[in-house]
């Protein structure tokens, strides 16, 4: 059974960084592809950045430039650095992780950037 255990949201002010971590049970060289969704409130899910396997990267417009994903195989983590935060940017975040046959999903953590 895999599982992905994301950490590190919290509340910020605007114009802060925080670093969300997702920490996956197995090898992350077995999923195709791991990255982020976020949801705020009444919204629907939305794609945040993934990261391959051979660690190509993408994101979503409205954070490129300010959001970067990375992965450190040994620790079996990716990671989700987001400066400049907006608070537009408040919302639950989730990790994932997707094989050929299934796509995985961490509980999520909350993000809120308010003053």
């Amino acid at each position: 059974q895999v599982q992905l255990v994301e950490s590190g949201g919290g509340l910020v002010q605007p114009g802060g960084s925080l670093r969300l971590s997702c920490a996956a049970s197995g090898n992350i060289f077995s999923f195709d592809v791991m990255g982020w969704y976020r949801q705020a409130p009444g919204n629907e899910r939305e794609w945040v950045a993934i990261i391959t396997s051979g660690g190509s990267t993408n994101s979503a417009g409205s954070v490129k430039g300010r959001f970067t994903i990375s992965r450190d195989n040994a620790k079996n983590t990716v990671y989700l650095q987001m400066n400049s935060l907006k608070p537009d940017d408040t919302g639950v975040y989730y990790c994932y992780a997707r094989r050929t046959t299934a796509t995985y999903w961490g509980q999520g953590t909350q993000v809120t950037v308010s003053a």
